[in-house]
């Protein structure tokens, strides 16, 4: 259970509920953190004021709308392993209200293209209406498949999730660059760039990619294949100065995804004629090797511009949220984030003005979107794993703001003249807890509060 000096703060910022004494009250513990053997939350007398969270895929739960003695049982049709992966859409929050579109998108749920010793699914705007900004790609190549030589009107920011990978890419001024990548690193091909990637190691690679434009499709790159089986053989010999004949053999249709040789070492593999010459751009970047933020419940890595500087149109942050941890309630005022979630179970809730807030459950290999300066926060569904999420933005540099921030930094009388007026003692509590007022962008698992120190409802 977090501190309840969050409770008023939250419900004021999501939608101002009014708490009321419950009929059959259960013990705080029975709700978010607990002790021992969860009380079903899924039935009629179940009583929960906070909304806390409920992991139903670890206690094995199946989500009923019933929420504080209001709704129903289901007697129709059900899909019982979703509604157990996204138990607030089941049995929203008391605080979500308004229509809100959907935010959330599973890569389980996008079509797989399979090719030659590989694959790639994709999420953009077609199948998440609201990923306007950015497109994602989730690609893999056994050992010595080649993703073959082509470029995009869209800049490729990429992740490395397992293996390890081998990528070529050429710049502006005739630079030719190479590198081998690893679980945790980066790349960055800006529009137009061409480039290709070669799976490494016995098990060959997985990585995510993305572009700066929801309307991205994988489908719609220049692939060097394709661009020389539709221009005319006798073009083609007096472009490259030998016979027409030469191009017989050349493929008549793309070939996207291949099996290749197992590459050399990149020394030897690099040209070594005299019109060779390396790109002075770094278009790699080692991020899980970045110094980590620190913050009471967990780590963060922020790469962008100014440490990654060829990534002039993609920010990131590398979030690791640990057990019953959360990353705090904050906005970005720059750019709509693109989540995507590596391992763990999370909650996030998102407030869109005009008393609107919908709350989304996310796992593995999900999309999450939240708009530009929408508030929200992701929530460690699980109290015995981290959390690992990307945010990720079509932006120069990574911003946000801190709700926890802004108010301690705020004139104290001010804040609590909008939030206690009615309640002194509360109020002074309140301040107390936002008094050193620094940023904390993961908030540590709270201790349970001394009966002296719960707020009265």
């Amino acid at each position: 259970m977090h501190h309840l000096s969050w409770v008023l703060p939250v419900l004021s910022w999501l939608g101002g509920a009014t708490l009321a004494a419950p009929v059959v009250q259960q013990p705080l513990a029975a709700s978010g953190h607990h002790a021992g053997p969860l009380a079903n939350p899924y039935t009629p007398d179940y009583r929960d004021p906070y909304d806390g969270k409920i992991d139903t895929v670890k206690e094995k739960l199946q989500p009923l709308p019933w929420r504080n003695g209001d709704g129903a049982s289901m007697l129709g049709p059900r899909n019982k392993a979703r509604e157990r992966q996204n138990p607030d859409l089941v049995r929203p929050p008391s605080t979500d209200k308004g229509n809100m579109p959907n935010m959330r998108w599973s890569f389980a749920d996008s079509h797989i293209r399979i090719e030659e010793g590989g694959w790639t699914r994709q999420t953009t705007i077609r199948e998440l209406p609201t990923s306007k900004e950015l497109a994602g790609v989730n690609m893999r190549l056994e050992e010595g498949v080649i993703r073959e030589l082509h470029w995009h009107k869209e800049a490729e920011w990429a992740y490395v999730l397992e293996g390890k990978v081998r990528i070529t890419a050429l710049d502006t001024e005739g630079g030719s660059f190479v590198d081998d990548l690893e679980k945790g690193d980066l790349w960055y091909f800006p529009s137009g760039h061409p480039h290709s990637l070669q799976g490494l190691s016995p098990n060959g690679t997985e990585f995510l990619l993305v572009f700066d434009d929801g309307n991205f499709s994988e489908d719609s790159t220049f692939l060097l294949t394709d661009w020389l089986a539709h221009t005319p053989q006798s073009v083609l010999a007096e472009n490259f100065r030998v016979a027409p004949e030469v191009f017989k053999a050349i493929p008549q249709n793309e070939k996207y995804i291949f099996q290749g040789s197992n590459p050399d070492s990149i020394d030897k593999e690099i040209p070594k004629g005299e019109g060779y010459k390396k790109s002075k751009l770094k278009f790699t970047h080692k991020m899980l090797d970045q110094e980590p933020m620190n913050a009471t419940g967990g780590q963060v890595r922020i790469t962008d511009s100014r440490n990654f500087p060829i990534s002039k149109t993609v920010a990131a942050a590398h979030l690791e949220i640990q057990p019953g941890a959360m990353r705090e309630m904050h906005w970005h005022p720059n750019a709509d984030e693109w989540s995507f979630f590596i391992k763990g179970r999370a909650r996030v809730t998102i407030f869109a003005s005009e008393g609107t807030a919908r709350t989304f459950d996310y796992q593995a290999g999900d999309v999450g979107i939240v708009p530009r300066n929408m508030g929200h926060f992701i929530e460690n569904l699980n109290d015995d794993e981290p959390l690992e999420v990307l945010e990720i933005f079509r932006a120069e540099k990574f911003e946000d703001f801190s709700l926890f921030q802004w108010l301690g930094e705020t004139p104290r009388r001010m804040v609590k003249e909008h939030l206690f007026a009615t309640d002194k003692k509360a109020g002074e509590k309140f301040e107390k807890a936002i008094w050193d007022a620094e940023k904390d962008a993961i908030k540590e698992l709270a201790k349970q509060e001394d009966e002296d120190e719960k707020v009265e409802l």
